[in-house]
Parts: structure tokens; sequence; C-alpha cells
């Protein structure tokens, strides 16, 4: 996709990895917009089973290049406009953009993962992790608090005081720590086998289900139980009505492996 975002699709799965390793990953205007454009990309294929986000060197992502923007203020400026009826500025759909895919995304984490790349995972699905990642949301330091889309993600996982804390002192955690916090998923030696291990369950599953599973969960999890429910016998009816829950009776019914047509 472009010097700093490598797009590789293997096996109907994209492997999506930032490539500024000499900078840690640290987010310039350039990562931004292109982690963007991938995403983009990505919705656009209808055969992607799933997502793997990863970082190339030593890191996943050391948050933002705050150097970078001071010497290019304009941008930073920009990096807030919202255009039209967008409910995300650039530095919120970095994040956001995994959300709105319609498959499952899969953060696999190492090394740094400080402020808007602790944003950035928050954003994918689910999080695998080595046990000594470092974990900081690192605003603090500098005077901010999270703006990437943190204000809703981090509700998702955390009790108020838990995010709070780590928000106000820019705790240090390791990625066991981060664990029994639930920031993140899973913790293991090779967290990209579990990533790959569980994209190889899933893609066992009808893509439709699976796409309706993620926007099901999304849009009810805080809403209250009428639109919950009602959401949920729409999704299903239109799930009965499609071919690859018929192909997934019939799989059964027989036995034998289902051949799914791409995502509807």
């Amino acid at each position: 996709m472009s010097e700093r975002v490598r797009l590789e699709i293997r096996d109907e799965v994209a492997y999506v990895t930032m490539t500024r390793s000499d900078k840690y990953n640290a987010l310039d205007w350039e990562m931004l917009c292109a982690l963007v454009d991938t995403a983009e990309k990505i919705g656009k294929n209808r055969t992607i089973r799933a997502v793997i986000l990863q970082g190339d060197g030593k890191a996943f992502c050391s948050g933002l290049d705050f150097p970078s923007f001071t010497k290019q203020p304009a941008r930073m400026v920009r990096g807030f406009l919202k255009y039209g009826v967008k409910t995300t500025n650039l530095f919120q759909e970095v994040a956001w953009c995994w959300r709105r895919l319609p498959v499952p995304v899969i953060a696999v984490i190492h090394g740094y993962c400080y402020g808007g790349g602790v944003q950035i995972a928050l954003g994918a699905d689910f999080r695998f992790t080595t046990p000594d990642c470092e974990f900081s949301i690192l605003e603090a330091k500098w005077g901010l608090v999270p703006d990437m889309t943190g204000t809703v993600t981090l509700r998702e996982l955390l009790p108020m005081d838990q995010a709070k804390l780590l928000t106000m002192t820019g705790r240090m955690l390791t990625g066991t720590e981060a664990r029994a916090l639930n920031l993140v998923t899973d913790v293991s030696a090779d967290p990209l086998a579990e990533a790959e291990k569980l994209v190889a369950e899933i893609k066992t599953r009808s893509p439709d289900a699976v796409a309706a599973t993620k926007q099901l969960f999304h849009e009810t999890w805080v809403a209250g139980v009428r639109r919950a429910f009602s959401k949920e016998s729409r999704i299903q009816l239109g799930l009965l009505m499609g071919k690859n829950q018929k192909i997934a009776v019939e799989a059964n019914f027989k036995k034998k492996k289902p051949e799914f047509l791409p995502r509807k």
C-alpha cells in the first residue's frame, strides 16, 4: 500500500503490517493515512475472511510521532477536522476503521504498544500479545487524554476506575498485566501463531454469520433491550435468507466441510 504499511493477502487473510520499524512504527501523517486507506481496501474485498494487524521490527506501535507533527502543525489541525457526516476525524478513524470492517480483526502485539498504538489495538476485535510487551496509555506523559476512540473502546473492557487510573498515570503494564485487566484477549510467546489458529477456526464458519455477529454486538452492546432484540431478529432473518446459511446447514447434515461463498 505504501512505504508505511504492507498489505499481503494469503489464504483469504489480510496481513496488515506497519513498516516504520526504524521509528518503532510511530504514527506520522503518512502512517495514519496508509492505515485508513488499507482498511478501506480490505472492506471492498468480500473474499477476505479475517485481518491480522501487526508491527514490523521491535514494536507494534509506539504511538503518535509528536516531532513530525510539531514540524507541520497545520497537519495536526487538519487531523482533527471532520468532513460531511463523518463521526470520526483522521486520528480517530485510524483506530475505528478496524471496527467498521465486516470481518474479525486480530491485533498481534509485541515490543511496545503506547498511546495511539494502544487505541489502534483496542479497535481490533481480538488482541494477542507477548508476555513482556510494554503497554501504556502514554498520552498522560504529554498532558493529553486518549482521543483516538479510547473513550469508547476502553469503557468496553475496563471498569471506570481502572480506565481513569491508566489514563491519569500513563502507568506501564506488561502483556501479562494487560491480560489480567482484560485489555488483551490472550498472552502467548508466539501471538501470531495463536492469531492464525483463531482465524483458522473462524474460517470454518459462515462469513455472513461472522460479519453479522460483529455488527450485532457492536450495535447492541450498550443498547436497550427493545432495540437489541429488534436488531437481533432483523439480522437473523437476513441470515436465514442467505445462501451461506443454507450451505452451513447442508454441510452439517452431510457431515462435510462447508464451502462458503464470498461474504454477502
